[in-house]
């Protein structure tokens, strides 16, 4: 069987995009690489791409000069974490803190990986993670 390299974007949908534009790009300092009414593309260090579209807003097939995206969407929060340096992780509680971002879990794992817990404004649960989580990460 041919091999996957690696998850290429990951989507979250929002109910104000907007607001959860502003959030994704002054406290995690994404930078957006397209946006329109619909969704905001996030270049995540040049590795992967975070998705934020509008809730119920891409319940229809998107006709493309090169193809179509078939029909997508979702609700409630979910969970995504971000890889961080282990050097990096008291820098983004202070950068967090400074933003008025609760912390709201830490966990330490068996392999010495920290991760910490916060909330977007949709309630989506984010984690920051240090090598050590998994195997091979």
């Amino acid at each position: 069987m041919p091999k996957l390299q690696r998850v290429l974007e990951t989507v979250l949908y929002v109910s104000d995009l907007e607001r959860a534009t502003r959030f994704y790009a002054d406290v995690l300092g994404l930078t957006s690489l397209y946006a329109d009414q619909r969704m905001t593309a996030f270049d995540v260090n040049g590795a992967s791409v975070l998705l934020l579209f509008v809730e119920g807003q891409s319940l229809k097939r998107i006709e493309m000069p090169g193809g179509a995206i078939p029909p997508h969407d979702g609700s409630g929060p979910v969970h995504v974490a971000f890889s961080i340096t282990a050097e990096d992780l008291r820098g983004w509680e202070e950068a967090l803190a400074s933003h008025g971002v609760a912390i709201e879990s830490r966990a330490t794992w068996p392999r010495g990986g920290v991760s910490i817990y916060f909330r977007d404004p949709d309630g989506h649960a984010l984690e920051l993670a240090t090598p050590g989580l998994w195997q091979g990460y």
